[in-house]
């Protein structure tokens, strides 16, 4: 009771943040025949129905598990649900009518949550998803790169009706999906060699597609993934296939699409009107906004390209603060360590190497984006993890958040199951 009153606190306390953040950008329309107004303006009740509904969805989901699944550490989802609340409220903040895109987003990605969690929860039934997972992976990666049409450089986006979605983000699941299932009952030399061939053309596909970071993103989970194999012939396999693929990147790298967009890497100042127009912006601004930042929505880097994107890092250090920006980076860094702890108890190999590899995605994935904002790393154009506009980031995310929650055991201890209590 003492531990379901704790949480409950926390939960309470998140709330109160995301009211107080929320209520900054719903207050700015005309007065005129508004139900509510404050200092002068009216409220945005289509932001304020999204808002209400999202902070609903919380409170019944922690409820319900409370319920169904006494002994759940709920700390992650409510750490993603935290993250995913500051990413609505930077998108409102930005463009109001973006909001109900990236509010839908969410919704699915919950879902994709609940769905990719019951996939999971049977071992044979995520093996049975192997090979449809993996062909369905290469088989979307092959139509990106055919009907995709050219954006900022990269041919990873695909417009369906009037919606773009970039499939790379849902390849992710799968790549991890493929990655530990293969891994946990790895057999025969004619299975791995599968996986290997299956993680090269991934990359390969990416590396046509332009989408230099989702690749470097890949290529990273590939190593994880290879080092939570034990350490026998097939793991040296596994790393010799890990250095092809670098130096096959090498060679990649020198090609001029590449160089082009790390001409400015270490030299932003050089073109602060050119090249470097995204990075000077957002390296000024965002330390403009201090400690507590210049207020949620009354920034300045909103109205440079990708701010919600590519460069939310640094509007939320700007509006939000340098307090806000590092309390981000530690509930990523909380996410990934979250991960390895529940590996060590996972009830099979399949779930402590997908939960880890799906953590570890994250962290580097996120470290990407915040280094690439502060020009510590060349800007690679990837998403910060539940924060950044995009709404097939919000489902991978929550997607990938699955694998995390399934190696964790007490996620599979019902409600007044026997020994429940010891865990």
């Amino acid at each position: 009771m003492r531990r379901k009153k704790w949480w409950l606190a926390a939960l309470t306390l998140i709330t109160v943040f995301q009211v107080i953040s929320m209520v900054q950008v719903l207050f700015d329309q005309p007065a005129e025949n508004a139900l509510f107004v404050l200092d002068g303006k009216g409220l945005d009740a289509q932001s304020a129905l999204f808002f209400g509904i999202f902070i609903l969805v919380e409170w019944v989901y922690f409820i319900a598990m409370s319920i169904a699944r006494k002994h759940s550490d709920p700390a992650l989802e409510l750490v993603a649900f935290f993250l995913t609340g500051i990413g609505l409220v930077v998108v409102a903040g930005a463009n109001k009518e973006q909001l109900k895109t990236q509010f839908i987003a969410v919704m699915l990605g919950i879902v994709c949550f609940a769905v990719m969690l019951w996939l999971i929860g049977n071992v044979d039934r995520a093996m049975l998803m192997r090979t449809p997972m993996a062909a369905a992976a290469i088989g979307l990666l092959v139509l990106t790169l055919i009907l995709a049409r050219n954006i900022q450089g990269a041919f990873n986006w695909l417009q369906i009706g009037g919606m773009s979605i970039q499939p790379s983000e849902f390849v992710k699941v799968a790549f991890v999906f493929v990655g530990a299932s293969t891994l946990d009952k790895l057999q025969t030399t004619r299975s791995l060699t599968k996986y290997i061939i299956f993680c090269v053309v991934c990359v390969a596909l990416l590396f046509l597609m332009r989408d230099l970071g989702t690749a470097l993103i890949f290529f990273f989970t590939f190593l994880v993934l290879a080092f939570m194999r034990s350490g026998d012939f097939r793991t040296l396999v596994l790393v010799c296939a890990a250095a092809a693929m670098a130096a096959g990147l090498v060679v990649l790298i020198r090609s001029d699409f590449v160089m082009e967009r790390f001409s400015t890497y270490r030299h932003v100042w050089d073109d602060i009107y050119g090249k470097g127009y995204q990075q000077t912006r957002v390296l000024i601004y965002s330390v403009s906004g201090g400690l507590l930042g210049v207020g949620i929505g009354k920034g300045n880097l909103k109205d440079v390209s990708a701010a919600t994107e590519d460069l939310v890092f640094g509007m939320i250090c700007e509006e939000w603060g340098i307090i806000i920006g590092i309390l981000v980076v530690l509930c990523i860094l909380f996410i990934a360590f979250h991960s390895i702890r529940c590996a060590a108890g996972a009830r099979s190999a399949f779930y402590a190497i997908s939960g880890i590899a799906a953590g570890m995605l994250m962290l580097f994935q996120a470290a990407l984006n915040v280094f690439g904002v502060t020009d510590l790393l060349p800007l690679t154009g990837v998403t910060l993890p539940f924060i950044s506009r995009g709404g097939s980031s919000a489902i991978c995310c929550w997607a990938l958040l699955a694998f995390i929650k399934a190696a964790d055991n007490r996620t599979w201890i019902k409600r007044g199951e026997l020994g429940a209590t010891q865990q």
